[in-house]
């Protein structure tokens, strides 16, 4: 009999990682991680956000992955499960895309997402 693995919460594409540890390597003080939450805003209802971590908190979630460390606010991981981080760098735009399995629509320029 197989056991049911629970999804994980987020999982890094590798140009992502790299992006993380350039990011990482610029922090003007120790940090532990980056911090990534959800937060009311923007014309779909709710916006991704990343910050530094410079410490865990309690009930973060966790996520280690080819040498970079994620914490994942609480309020946040309802919304996140299942989700993959991704990093696009093209000629006209920048920056991490999540494909998330939880979102029912994203607003026209791509910074929020409803659920």
């Amino acid at each position: 009999m197989t056991a049911i693995r629970p999804k994980q919460v987020l999982v890094l594409t590798e140009p992502a990682v790299e992006q993380i540890k350039l990011l990482l390597k610029k922090s003007q003080k120790p940090v532990v991680g980056i911090r990534i939450g959800v937060k009311s805003g923007g014309c779909s209802g709710y916006s991704y956000y990343f910050e530094y971590a410079d410490e865990k908190k309690p009930f973060d979630e966790v996520i280690e992955q080819h040498g970079v460390t994620i914490l994942i606010d609480p309020k946040a991981l309802m919304y996140l499960i299942g989700t993959e981080m991704d990093y696009h760098n093209d000629q006209f735009k920048s920056g991490f895309v999540f494909v998330n399995p939880n979102e029912k629509g994203r607003c026209g320029c791509g910074k929020s997402f409803n659920v």
